[in-house]
């Protein structure tokens, strides 16, 4: 794989990372770049500290990290950080959800997730979506995320077609090269929002975690 043009790996397990490391990295591909999945929960600058001393390039933190504490971890720890900004929100914490294995023996946690929390669910006196989040949407407070320092964006994009990926991705590429161009004229196009929506949307869409600890209002 790395030589057909690899460029890096994203691992979860510390075991795992600690044999490529030893393994791969260290005695014949120095260029393969290990980074941290969301799925290790990293939440804080010791855990990022912690994978940067023992030679990851990248962490994709935890989900539910607000802006302030990913600021915190680039000012506090010369390590990249890669965040999600769009796209279907976990009910539990990411990446250390059991339900699907439970309900349907496929693991979350090995990028096989059924995705039960979108179902409707039924209680004594109603049937709704009690588990399903609305999809982040970050379009509007992108220039913030840019200003944090934040080295990569991620795209959620799983079970999605490739119009899905197509169109958000353009989009997101649309206003981060407007506002490298001119900041100071920075505005989003109604158009571009309802684009956004109409690709692929369960229902509305929230700010994720990045301004709020969590909420009523989060959920469909």
């Amino acid at each position: 794989l790395v030589s057909a043009g690899l460029d890096g790996v994203i691992i979860q397990d510390l075991g795992v990372f600690k044999y490529l490391k030893q393994e791969f990295v260290d005695k014949e591909f120095p260029e393969l770049e290990l980074h941290a999945s969301t799925q290790m929960t990293i939440t804080s600058k010791y855990g990022a500290s912690y994978m940067k001393d023992h030679g990851c390039k990248r962490i994709v933190p935890a989900r539910e990290l607000s802006l302030k504490e990913i600021e915190e971890i680039k000012r506090e720890v010369a390590i990249e950080i890669e965040t999600f900004i769009h796209g279907a929100m976990c009910y539990c914490y990411s990446g250390q959800c059991l339900m699907s294995s439970f309900i349907g023996g496929r693991s979350g946690n090995r990028g096989r997730c059924a995705q039960p929390c979108r179902l409707p669910y039924t209680t004594e006196k109603d049937e709704g979506y009690y588990l399903s989040l609305k999809d982040m949407n970050t379009l509007q407070f992108l220039p913030q995320l840019m200003e944090a320092g934040i080295d990569s964006f991620k795209i959620e994009g799983r079970m999605k077609k490739p119009e899905y990926v197509a169109g958000v991705v353009s989009i997101y590429r649309k206003y981060i090269d407007a506002y490298l161009k001119d900041a100071a004229n920075f505005r989003i196009d109604k158009k571009d929002l309802e684009l956004l929506h109409n690709l692929y949307i369960r229902s509305e869409t929230s700010e994720g975690y990045y301004k709020k600890h969590n909420g009523r209002d989060m959920i469909t």
